[in-house]
């Protein structure tokens, strides 16, 4: 009778061995490609849509001030003519990437491209124009270009009907974090405890047809704030279980058009909702074609592709390891800082703190001059409506203009004054209180260390709750 031996489990692959092992085999690329062309198509519409609206004339033209991120005060806009060209030439490359049409070039330039009109002025600054300048540059490295694309079509040694897992990997990541940490972020009183800042924007919602009257019961938003907290935080494990996956997809669709109606957040709704098709199958699109009676093969039918030099491939993993680091890190990064994160906006940017707070105010500067002048400067003197709006909430934003105002008055001859600013804010529906010390120079402030020496803390008494109707 033979006798059995025992598998020498030094033989067994590590951990790490399976993992690599499941990253690296071949999966549809169809995935992948048809990601890219909706990508493209979504960009495209937005950008027409941005270039019909008269946006660009109000966030370009009007100005006469432009706030900056840290490290890029040499950014500055085109002309009015320029940024139409510019959203135009951002057009046509969206409209190249959905046609896989010189895909490296094209692709970061387009990323680039975007990218620049966030960093002219911070209070264009959107979560979601965030994640297109993330997607961009994901898709720039990824080999999303290799089937159904013109560049296949003029390279057929090009084309390929499988990529590594990891590829599609990335982009469920990318996408994942969004849902997971915008999750997250919910997890505080406000949001749960007392409904805001739902409460708030629902009932200036009342007028709303049919559902108007709805929005003004205090159990509703209650009930959208926790559904919303739960959908972010669970709806990335609905789309990874195959057996959920079709029902949760309908979720996302339901979610995001109800959201998108009732909420002014532009396009955030189309590229959520159609960047969740990335937790399906790979070959999702080539079953849907092949229902249709459509042949959608590569040319060759089945190619591994050509391998990325080792050198480069080296890089392009530091790369890629580096970016999934600081996606984790990014909107984590409050939990170090001294003050809070709703209130002196330490750490909100990049950290997919969506939807999760509403603050407005009013903002006055105080010039004090040597001689006990006291001069009084309005915002209005340099910013747009819009511009003043998204500046009354965020004590950066606040810092920069007194900042330029101190200059504007030394240009003028005037030398030894102070900049302090008296501030009315209210947060997610509390009375408003003052945000930035009134005592404080701003000219002496650099916006650097922690901000709890010049902002003030947040305040504590609990949001009210509104109501539109007696």
């Amino acid at each position: 009778m033979p006798t059995s031996v025992a598998p020498d489990p030094r033989l067994a692959p590590s951990l790490g061995q399976r993992v690599v092992a499941r990253a690296t085999r071949p999966v549809d690329v169809a995935s992948l490609a048809a990601f890219r062309i909706v990508f493209g198509l979504v960009m495209f519409a937005g950008l027409v849509r941005f270039l019909t609206s008269g946006w660009i004339e109000e966030m370009y033209g009007r100005p006469d001030f432009f706030f900056h991120c840290a490290g890029f005060a040499w950014v500055e806009p085109w002309s009015v003519t320029g940024m139409y060209v510019h959203y135009g030439v951002l057009a046509a490359l969206a409209l190249a990437i959905a046609a896989g049409a010189w895909h490296r070039v094209v692709t970061p330039l387009f990323v680039l491209g975007f990218a620049y009109t966030q960093l002219v002025d911070v209070t264009n600054y959107l979560n979601h124009h965030y994640l297109v300048v993330l997607l961009g540059g994901l898709l720039a490295v990824l080999p999303a270009h290799r089937a159904w694309s013109i560049d296949a079509w003029r390279t057929p040694g090009l084309a390929t009907d499988v990529v590594p897992a990891w590829t599609v990997w990335l982009l469920r990541f990318q996408v994942g974090v969004v849902y997971v940490f915008a999750g997250l972020a919910k997890a505080q009183p406000d949001w749960l405890v007392h409904a805001q800042p739902l409460n708030v924007w629902m009932s200036a919602r009342t007028d709303t047809p049919l559902v108007g009257p709805w929005l003004d019961e205090r159990w509703l938003a209650y009930a959208m704030s926790w559904a919303g907290f739960l959908y972010d935080t669970t709806i990335v494990l609905w789309l990874s279980w195959r057996r959920t996956r079709v029902p949760a997809f309908l979720v996302v669709c339901a979610f995001h058009a109800v959201t998108g109606y009732f909420f002014n957040i532009g396009m955030f709704p189309f590229i959520m909702t159609t960047s969740a098709l990335v937790f399906f199958s790979p070959s999702w699109p080539r079953r849907i074609l092949g229902r249709l009676g459509v042949t959608a093969a590569a040319t060759p039918p089945v190619t591994a592709g050509r391998a990325a030099p080792r050198v480069a491939g080296r890089v392009l993993a530091a790369v890629l390891v580096v970016h999934v680091a600081l996606q984790v890190v990014l909107p984590l990064r409050h939990h170090v800082y001294p003050g809070t994160l709703a209130w002196g906006e330490d750490g909100m940017r990049f950290a997919w703190q969506v939807m999760v707070r509403e603050k407005h105010g009013s903002v006055t500067y105080i010039v004090r001059f040597p001689d006990g002048r006291r001069l009084e400067v309005p915002p209005r003197r340099y910013l747009t409506a819009r511009q003043e709006r998204e500046m009354a909430g965020q004590p950066d934003l606040i810092l920069q203009l007194a900042h330029h105002v101190g200059r504007d008055l030394r240009a003028a001859g005037h030398r030894d004054l102070a900049v302090h600013v008296e501030t009315r804010t209210s947060l997610n529906g509390r009375p408003p209180v003052p945000l930035i010390d009134p005592e404080v120079d701003l000219l002496r402030v650099r916006d650097l260390g922690p901000r709890t020496s010049w902002v003030t803390p947040m305040p504590s008494t609990p949001p009210i709750h509104l109501r539109a109707r007696p």
